[in-house]
């Protein structure tokens, strides 16, 4: 009577989980320097203000989130200045869009709906390693040529 009850977890490796929790850890500065590099590549500049209507969420949050991410050095910020990417940003960006894109034509590439892979890429892209970027960009290179994926 005093046995738990196991519910199949002899043999779970720790580290798994781990990188899952690390992954989230980075979730957030990927996805604000990408989308500060945009913006900038868009419009010129990226304003706290640019980044509440991207974002869709509150000048405090983002202005907290700034402010994380020039204690990282991804960015650098002054008052009523543009947001600016250091170059550690610049990578950092570079390759969040990167994956993005690797995720993305993947999606596509098995058949989901474009709309439906946008979003999906948006989490799947923080939660995948290296490994699997490159079998993805395989498998989209192979769809692309009349392959089977």
């Amino acid at each position: 009577m005093g046995e738990r009850a196991s519910f199949g977890n002899a043999g779970v490796n720790p580290d798994r989980f781990r990188g899952t929790r690390a992954a989230h850890e980075d979730e957030t500065a990927e996805d604000y320097v990408e989308a500060i590099a945009d913006e900038i590549k868009a419009s010129g500049e990226c304003r706290v203000r640019d980044l509440v209507r991207l974002m869709g969420v509150s000048h405090v949050t983002v202005s907290r989130i700034v402010s994380r991410l020039a204690k990282e050095g991804l960015v650098r910020t002054a008052p009523y200045e543009p947001i600016e990417l250091t170059a550690d940003g610049r990578k950092l960006a570079a390759r969040a869009r990167r994956r993005h894109e690797a995720v993305l034509a993947f999606l596509l590439a098995i058949g989901v709906p474009r709309a439906q892979a946008e979003v999906d890429a948006e989490g799947i892209e923080h939660h995948v390693s290296e490994a699997t970027i490159r079998a993805m960009s395989r498998v989209t290179k192979r769809s692309q040529k009349g392959g089977v994926g």
